[in-house]
C-alpha cells in the first residue's frame, strides 16, 4: 500500500476521533481553517470582505461556510464552486432529565433516535456522550452572562447490554428495537440522579447550577483501524459523512488558485440524517445568505448574481454504497461501485442523487484529466437509497449539481467501512475542483 494513501487515512481518522459530535466536527473543521489563515466571521455582525481573502463563518456551532474569494473580476461573468458534506451521523440523543431508575437497582440513560441507524450494531459498545452545554456565569458587576462550551466525557462510560439468546429466541431471525425499551444505555449501578449533569460539569469544570442547557449524544468509542491483507481497508465511526467533511476541508485549505477567478466554497451542514429542515441545514438560507453578502461585498447586481449561478457548480459530497461481499443482490446488478474503486458519480432517477448527463460531462472530464480514479454508482431499483444535500439545497440556492462521494460498507452503523485509497481519492478531485 502507497504510504500517501495510509498517511491520508490516519489524518482523516484523527479528525473523526476529535469529532464526537457535530460540534465538535465543526470546531475541528475551524481548526483546520485557521491553521491554513482563514479569518472567522460573526453572521451577526457586518462584514468587510477583501478580494483574496479565506473566510469562514460559523452557523448555531453544527454548521459551517467556508469560502474563498477571487483576487481580481475576471473577464465576462465569474463562477461560483461548492462542495458540501454533512457534520452530524445518525445516533441517540439524550433526553431532557436523562436518568431512568430500573428498580432502583440499575442508572439508564433515556434517549431517543437520531436518524436511521442500524440500532443492534449499538449493542454490547463502550459508548461515551458528547455535545454542548450553555453555560451561566456572572461577573464582578453581577451581571448574567451564558457561554456556549463543548462536551466530550473522554471516558468509557456507558453501554447498552444486549438480551441474551436463551430470553429472547427470535433474535437472530429478525426482531424489532424499541429504542424506549432496548436501547436505553447503562450507566451506573444504583440509582443516580443527577449523575449526568455532574459528569458534565466535572467535565467542564464548572458548578451544576450553572448548566443552563444541555445538548447531548451517545457516541462510540471505538477508534478507527487500517486492516486488511494489504491494509486496504479502514474502519471508524462516522466515516459517513466525515469523511467528505473532512475532505472539503481540505481540498478548500491546500487548492491553488482558481484557473478562472472563481469564488470557492466548502459548505458543512449539519441535521441532514433528520431531514436538513433546520436552520444549519441544507434546507436553510445559510448558503442563501452568505453568498448574497459576498456578492454584495463584490458590488455584483441581482442581474449578476444570477448568472454567477448559472454559470456555477455544486459537488454534493456524500458517501455510497460499495458492493457488498455476502448480499451482493441488494446492488444493481450492472453498476456495482467497490471500496477503493475511486471517486463515486450517484445517479438515481427519482432526483435523490443530482447528477445528470451535463453534470456527470464536466465530472468525468474533470476526473479523467487529473488521473483520478472514479466509478459510478445507481440504487438497486428495488432498494431505494435515502436523501442527501445537493437536491435540498437546491430550494434556497439553485445551481448545476452532482452527487459524489467514496464506496462504503455498512452504513449507518456506529462503526463503517471504507477503502483506505479512496480518502485520498476524494481529497484530490476536490482540490482538483477548487482550482477549476
Amino acid at each position: 500500500m502507497n504510504r500517501e494513501y495510509i498517511e491520508s487515512t490516519l489524518e482523516l481518522m484523527d479528525f473523526i476521533a476529535e469529532s464526537p459530535s457535530s460540534f465538535h466536527a465543526v470546531a475541528s473543521a475551524s481548526r483546520m481553517l485557521e491553521g491554513a489563515g482563514f479569518r472567522a466571521l460573526d453572521e451577526k455582525a457586518a462584514w468587510k470582505l477583501e478580494r483574496g481573502g479565506a473566510y469562514y463563518v460559523v452557523r448555531n456551532s453544527g454548521a459551517l461556510l467556508a469560502f474563498v474569494l477571487p483576487d481580481c473580476e475576471p473577464d465576462g461573468i465569474p463562477g461560483i464552486s461548492v462542495i458540501a458534506a454533512h457534520t452530524d451521523s445518525p445516533c441517540f440523543k439524550i433526553k431532557e432529565n436523562p436518568e431512568i431508575s430500573t428498580g432502583e437497582r440499575f442508572t439508564s440513560l433515556n434517549v431517543e433516535a437520531y436518524g436511521g441507524m442500524i440500532m443492534s450494531a449499538w449493542l454490547d459498545r463502550v459508548l461515551s456522550v458528547a455535545g454542548r452545554a450553555f453555560v451561566r456565569s456572572v461577573d464582578q458587576d453581577g451581571r448574567v452572562s451564558v457561554s456556549e462550551r463543548l462536551v466530550n466525557i473522554d471516558r468509557d462510560l456507558c453501554l447498552i447490554p444486549n438480551l441474551c439468546v436463551h430470553m429472547n429466541r427470535d433474535v437472530n431471525r429478525g426482531y424489532e428495537y424499541k429504542v424506549q425499551k432496548d436501547m436505553l444505555p447503562l450507566i451506573a449501578q444504583g440509582f443516580e440522579k443527577g449523575s449526568l449533569n455532574s459528569l458534565v460539569a466535572a467535565s467542564l469544570d464548572v458548578d451544576e447550577k450553572d448548566i443552563v442547557s444541555t445538548e447531548l449524544f451517545l457516541y462510540n468509542r471505538d477508534s478507527g483501524k487500517i486492516w486488511g491483507l494489504d491494509n486496504e481497508f479502514f474502519s471508524s465511526p462516522r466515516i459517513d459523512d466525515l469523511m467528505c467533511a473532512f475532505c472539503a476541508v481540505k481540498a478548500i485549505t491546500e487548492a491553488g488558485p482558481s484557473a478562472s477567478n472563481r469564488i470557492r466554497i466548502a459548505a458543512l451542514f449539519d441535521n441532514e440524517e433528520v431531514g436538513s429542515s433546520t436552520r444549519q441545514g441544507a434546507m436553510s438560507d445559510f448558503m442563501y445568505s452568505t453568498a448574497g453578502r459576498i456578492a454584495e461585498a463584490l458590488k455584483w447586481s441581482y442581474e449578476k448574481q444570477c448568472a454567477v449561478r448559472a454559470g456555477g457548480m455544486m459537488i454534493s459530497a456524500d458517501n455510497g454504497h460499495s458492493f457488498h461481499p455476502n448480499r451482493f443482490e441488494t446492488n444493481d446488478p450492472v453498476n456495482r461501485p467497490v471500496m477503493n474503486g475511486g471517486v463515486l458519480i450517484k445517479f438515481a432517477g427519482n432526483q435523490k442523487y443530482t447528477t445528470d448527463a451535463q453534470s456527470a460531462a464536466f465530472l468525468k472530464v474533470l476526473l479523467e484529466d487529473n488521473g483520478i480514479p472514479y466509478q459510478v454508482y445507481h440504487n438497486n431499483s428495488n432498494y431505494p437509497g435515502g436523501s442527501t444535500l445537493g437536491n435540498l439545497s437546491q430550494r434556497m440556492f439553485s445551481l448545476p449539481c452532482a452527487d459524489i462521494g467514496a464506496a462504503q460498507l455498512a452504513m449507518h452503523s456506529p462503526y463503517e467501512t471504507a477503502g483506505t485509497r479512496d480518502t485520498l481519492h476524494l481529497t484530490r478531485f476536490m482540490t482538483a475542483f477548487m482550482e477549476v
